[in-house]
């Protein structure tokens, strides 16, 4: 079955793999998904991300990060759908939890979180919100 928003399922892999204590993740590659990767590690919510070529097919082995056996980060949101687009301005980038999460951001200089937007001062669609 075709899958239709391909970042959420990407949210909801590794999500699942963290609450099921799995050491790595294998998800199929996408720009968008090592950008995102990219972040969650620069963020410290994983431990590191590599890009696998097998053939005609690449995917990202995600190695989860760990503290007392609870995944590094407790909630992992999809805001933008492809139903519903989210888009904000510089200014109204939202704060998680008051600075302690991450807001990944798509603009036109590429992906990116939150504090990185507000700094170059620029808006684009919110994609997701980890915690």
């Amino acid at each position: 079955m075709p899958v239709t928003d391909t970042i959420a399922d990407f949210i909801t892999q590794i999500r699942n793999a963290g609450n099921a204590k799995h050491k790595t993740v294998d998800i199929p590659c996408s720009n968008t998904k090592l950008g995102i990767a990219a972040i969650l590690k620069d963020q410290g919510y994983i431990s590191d991300f590599e890009k696998i070529e097998e053939g005609n097919r690449s995917y990202i082995r995600i190695t989860l990060r760990y503290y007392q056996r609870v995944p590094a980060f407790n909630e992992m949101k999809r805001v933008s759908k492809p139903g519903r687009r989210v888009y904000a301005p510089a200014d109204k980038l939202p704060r998680v939890k008051n600075g302690l999460g991450v807001a990944i951001i798509s603009t036109s200089k590429g992906i990116m979180s939150d504090k990185q937007a507000r700094q170059l001062n620029i808006g684009g669609e919110l994609l997701c919100t980890i915690w």
